[in-house]
């Protein structure tokens, strides 16, 4: 994990931007390059549109900040909520 925290670190805005992280991702997970001919995207995006600017306005977050607590929020619920993987017998 510690190189994956360091390039992390090191990683700036600009190379970031560079980067198409749907399609980086979507190689391993597929349903990443299928979803935007199969989701109403514009339904979704305004519900986001809508949470990130709650958490603007009531804790006075910039828009990256509220965008990386919304993120963390859902990466948690998913955690969270997933069904529990059965222990493997030894």
């Amino acid at each position: 994990m510690k190189p994956i925290e360091e390039v992390i670190r090191n990683s700036t805005e600009e190379n970031q931007e560079k980067v198409d992280w749907t399609k980086a991702w979507s190689t391993k997970y597929p349903v990443l390059d299928a979803y935007q001919q199969e989701v109403d995207i514009p339904k979704y995006a305004a519900e986001i549109r809508r949470m990130l600017t709650e958490l603007q306005a009531d804790y006075g977050y910039s828009e990256q900040d509220a965008m990386l607590v919304l993120k963390d929020i859902l990466a948690h619920e998913y955690m969270n909520n997933r069904p529990k993987k059965a222990k493997k017998q030894r």
